[in-house]
């Protein structure tokens, strides 16, 4: 893998504490990523709340994040999406509360700022050209070491004219026309949750935006009203070793679950190093091993069909209580990650990282 790689916390739902990211900046750096991306979508004031004063405590936290970051041998980011902001004119006051932003951004030391435009209206005659003129003003004012852009239609997946409307005519080209090049992309793939990526659609891609694709890659993420009911721990696919040169940068959209999401990542660490030898049985027996401890790997193992395929919808009480009962005997655990991890399975059975419809639509 010759391109970055690292993660983006950009998921609806329950976000992870303060803890489990400052441990992340050290998992990230010890396995060979490179960054980490502060972007949950629970934070209203990177969303809904851009234009309400950044609360100290706040910026207070996200400096001390990215001193942890720099700290560890990583990249520190903020993804921000200014909602709605090419809705209306892009006039002297909108141009003020955006600098308060990137001030704000500025004196954290974000090495990468994320402009994010998805999960927003985007039938617009001249929704390109809005697009170019925000970022392109950003762009202009950031201090950031590289800015990635998400466009409103970030994949190919019919379900987004279905969410945002129709895409404009020619949208793509006049973004990759008149964007900034130093401006990388975000792209999902042939999906909003692709199962794999194919060199062929990742050179695609890279003529379609004029220049190469950042991946924004939702597995193993379970975010949604539907996904919140799985843990996506089944090793990594569909992701040839090969890829990164054809990548601007690779960023995992990982679950809430922050412990049982590293099992995933260093699954697709593996892939990536061993290429056509890699084994998805042998990486998962590997990296749950490594995570939490050989008994709890073990008990993840017989459970990846429940956890991944089934799901919670298809448990019996009975069979919650069960599954409970095994996994709360590593809860006083202290090797590696195996109480955490625990704590994280028993809170899905009982319904802790439950994302209703109105949760989605509202965060």
């Amino acid at each position: 893998m010759s391109t970055q790689l690292g993660v983006i916390e950009g998921f609806y739902g329950e976000p992870w504490s303060w803890g489990e990211r400052v441990d992340y900046a050290g998992f990230l750096k010890k396995h060979g990523f490179n960054f980490y991306i502060y972007a949950p979508k629970a934070d209203a004031f990177l969303r809904r709340k851009w234009r309400e004063p950044f609360p100290k405590v706040l910026e207070e936290k996200l400096s001390r994040l990215a001193g942890q970051c720099h700290s560890a041998g990583i990249e520190f980011g903020v993804g921000f999406s200014p909602y709605e902001i090419y809705l209306s004119q892009f006039d002297l006051e909108t141009k003020r509360l955006l600098q308060h932003r990137l001030d704000v951004f500025n004196r954290i030391g974000v090495d990468k700022l994320g402009i994010l435009m998805d999960d927003m209206k985007g039938d617009l005659p001249d929704l390109a050209a809005r697009q170019i003129e925000i970022v392109n003003w950003m762009a202009a004012r950031s201090n950031a070491r590289q800015l990635v852009f998400c466009p409103t239609y970030y994949s190919l997946d019919p379900v987004l004219e279905k969410l945002f409307g129709k895409m404009p005519e020619g949208y793509f080209g006049k973004l990759g026309a008149g964007l900034d090049k130093k401006v990388s992309m975000f792209w999902t793939g042939e999906q909003v949750c692709s199962g794999s990526y194919t060199p062929e659609h990742l050179r695609e891609t890279s003529e379609k935006l004029g220049r190469k694709p950042f991946l924004w890659d939702n597995y193993p993420v379970n975010d949604g009203p539907r996904m919140c009911r799985f843990l996506h721990l089944r090793a990594a696919e569909g992701r040839p070793a090969g890829m990164g040169d054809l990548l601007a940068g690779h960023a995992v959209n990982p679950m809430n679950q922050a412990a049982l999401s590293k099992i995933v990542l260093l699954t697709l660490k593996a892939g990536f190093e061993k290429g056509a030898a890699y084994d998805p049985g042998k990486a998962f027996k590997k990296a749950a091993g490594m995570v939490t401890c050989h008994d709890m790997a073990q008990l993840l193992e017989r459970d990846l069909p429940v956890f991944a395929d089934s799901g919670l919808d298809a448990l019996t009480d009975e069979q919650k209580g069960s599954l409970k009962e095994d996994y709360s005997g590593f809860l006083e655990s202290h090797e590696n990650d195996t109480a955490q991890a625990a704590r994280e399975v028993i809170g899905w059975l009982s319904g802790r990282y439950n994302v209703t419809k109105d949760l989605f639509l509202t965060q």
